[in-house]
């Protein structure tokens, strides 16, 4: 009689994907997502294109992806919260790495890259000719819904589904901050967005949870917001201050490079600052799988968010028919970003746009007078360029 192992190795249930395909799958699926949002949705309107992206594409893709091949989401991606300490040291982290990283990081970059890059790839064109409304929409998705959606699919479904498989963490780590910072389509901030996936991974791995990470997104975003608006009120919306004043720069890399250190020292002292690391083998098992199965679940795991989306657009397209115009208007008559050493006459130009696109949208003055204006603006900058 053939002898039997006491402690034969563990079988994954049938049809359950194994934690690597599972984030292939979720990649491809948030990709294709991805575009399509941004070709259909975001062109109707930023501030409500963000939000929509953020929700629906990275976590309701990310979401359907863990449920219809037998995760449950919130264990899976760590969402389980692990007490005021570790998500009070994330965000404090996230403000220290700012300055003493990420500032020095675009700073070189901004001073290496091609202006004509810094200029196309300008993400302050984003807030501008926006309504107040649009303004508090723009900030709070980038410092609410981009910090616990994106962490959600990049670290929690892609990031724990590459460490998960096995292999070194450290190329997972890596590997996923990489497709992090590609996502955003930034050549000029690609190196910052790689050190900050990076640390939002890490921290995941050291506390075993998913919000000390958000916390940090949303510190990193919310102080980097918060310097755009203080640049912006004193007249230089084009560079952070610090880009115009070197010392200034050096000042807060010191002063963020003491907080780290004060930061990575205390957690050293305090562990229950971070906890234990969770390990990754309790992702190749989860509890109570279900396997995948026919489309008719599929479908019913897909149809509340399918129905979300559609009210959502519906809702929007019901009651902001002339944001919509405008952005229409925006498309037809595409304009060149405005060179940062152009005559002061040429950007007081753009800048009476902006204001006339911002009347228009008040409904002080008719739409076809921001039209004819920015198709002027627009033909005459293709004429210039002959």
């Amino acid at each position: 009689m053939e002898e039997v192992s006491p402690n034969p190795p563990p079988t994954r249930p049938p049809h359950l994907l194994d934690p690597r395909t599972v984030a292939v799958l979720a990649a491809a699926a948030v990709f294709v997502g991805f575009l399509a949002s941004g070709v259909l949705v975001q062109s109707l309107n930023a501030a409500f294109g963000i939000w929509f992206t953020q929700i629906f594409v990275f976590l309701g893709l990310g979401w359907f992806v863990l449920r219809a091949t037998g995760r449950e989401p919130v264990r899976y991606t760590g969402l389980t919260f692990p007490g005021l300490a570790p998500v009070a040291f994330g965000f404090a982290l996230g403000v220290a790495n700012f300055f003493a990283i990420i500032a020095p990081i675009q700073y070189v970059s901004q001073s290496l890259l091609p202006q004509s890059w810094r200029e196309i790839y300008d993400v302050a064109d984003i807030f501008r000719g926006q309504s107040p409304v649009e303004m508090a929409f723009i900030v709070a998705s980038v410092t609410i819904a981009a910090p616990v959606c994106e962490e959600f699919f990049f670290r929690g479904v892609f990031f724990q589904g590459l460490r998960a498989h096995g292999g070194p963490a450290m190329r997972a780590l890596l590997f996923s901050a990489v497709v992090f910072s590609a996502f955003h389509l930034d050549p000029v901030g690609f190196l910052a967005r790689v050190e900050l996936g990076m640390l939002f991974g890490w921290l995941l791995v050291r506390t075993g949870s998913l919000w000390p990470a958000i916390l940090a997104h949303t510190a990193n975003n919310l102080v980097s917001t918060v310097l755009f608006f203080v640049a912006r009120h004193f007249e230089s919306p084009e560079q952070p201050a610090t880009q115009e004043d070197p010392r200034g720069l050096l000042i807060l890399v010191a002063l963020g490079c003491a907080a780290l250190y004060a930061l990575m020292a205390a957690a050293h002292r305090f562990p229950s600052l971070l906890g234990p690391p969770r390990p990754p083998e309790v992702l190749e098992a989860p509890e109570n799988p279900v396997p995948l199965e026919s489309a008719p679940r599929l479908l019913r795991l897909a149809f509340p968010w399918l129905l979300a989306a559609t009210l959502s657009l519906g809702a929007y397209r019901a009651l902001d028919p002339i944001g919509i115009q405008l952005s229409q208007i925006d498309m037809r008559y595409p304009l060149q970003s405005v060179p940062e050493d152009a005559p002061d006459a040429l950007q007081a130009e753009r800048e009476a746009l902006f204001e006339l696109r911002v009347r228009a949208r008040r409904g002080e003055i008719p739409l076809g007078e921001y039209a004819q204006e920015r198709a002027r603006q627009s033909k005459q900058k293709r004429t210039d360029d002959r």
